[in-house]
């Protein structure tokens, strides 16, 4: 078996601006199994699948012990690097964030996603609050010797309402960054933003390699061109799927 640290290694080294490593996110063990035997070099979960596959809705509405335990079948359940979406942390406080992220990266994981924006409740954290919670989640993997990735992910696209011009969010997003990565972060991520010229401004003025949301694959070889390290297919595999199954039932029924 690959150790914990070997896989945070080799998942790092899979962020490649151009040539971007592609997650088909998952939700249990089963999924997690299904994507590492088509070829997938990395699993990712996706909060919003992992908590819809237990009856519950987005944003930490499944208890904190319910999403460990789900974690902790499909990290033994493969043997390749597992990176978790672990929303706010679970926490707004940086003492609770950082025994939250321990807790998880316990459990074998090798990186997590950290949002900034405040769940269940309107709006981000300042700049200088989701400082101080990245600090949290670094010195959590630092005590326990993990060289977790850390992907930092911004709401500024994806909160912003309908008839905001998202070239007008550009540079508060590009200063988050920045302070992200001087925080500990690895990655930066960025759901909501589509725009073409937009994803290729942040990708060459941000420091760390990029992460984008896609509805799927097919447009994976333009998101490469533009400079991407990483393409996220988030709740959308989960939302096929279960069409699928749905449209069978139904013919069952």
């Amino acid at each position: 078996m690959t150790s914990q640290i070997d896989k945070a290694e080799r998942f790092r080294s899979l962020h490649v601006p151009h040539k971007p490593i592609i997650l088909c996110n998952i939700w249990d063990a089963g999924s997690a199994k299904a994507v590492v035997r088509a070829g997938a070099k990395a699993i990712a979960t996706g909060s919003w699948s992992v908590a819809a596959a237990q009856g519950y809705e987005d944003g930490e509405e499944l208890p904190l012990d319910d999403a460990l335990a789900v974690v902790s079948r499909i990290v033994q359940s493969v043997n390749c690097p597992v990176t978790v979406d672990f929303e706010g942390g679970y926490a707004t406080d940086p003492d609770t964030v950082n025994k939250n992220v321990r807790r998880l990266l316990a459990l074998g994981v090798i990186g997590l996603n950290f949002e900034d924006q405040v769940v269940n409740a309107p709006g981000l954290y300042s700049i200088e609050d989701q400082v101080e919670r990245l600090h949290a989640v670094r010195a959590a993997a630092d005590a326990l010797g993990i060289p977790a990735f850390i992907n930092a992910r911004t709401d500024v696209f994806l909160k912003a309402a309908p008839d905001v011009d998202h070239a007008s969010l550009v540079e508060d997003a590009l200063t988050r960054a920045a302070a992200y990565a001087a925080a500990g972060a690895n990655g930066f991520f960025a759901p909501g933003l589509t725009d073409k010229t937009l994803i290729r401004t942040i990708c060459e003025k941000v420091s760390l390699p990029v992460n984008v949301m896609a509805a799927d694959t097919q447009g994976n070889s333009e998101l490469a061109s533009l400079g991407v390290s990483r393409i996220s297919l988030g709740p959308n595999p989960y939302i096929r799927l279960t069409a699928d199954l749905e449209r069978e039932a139904a013919a069952c029924a």
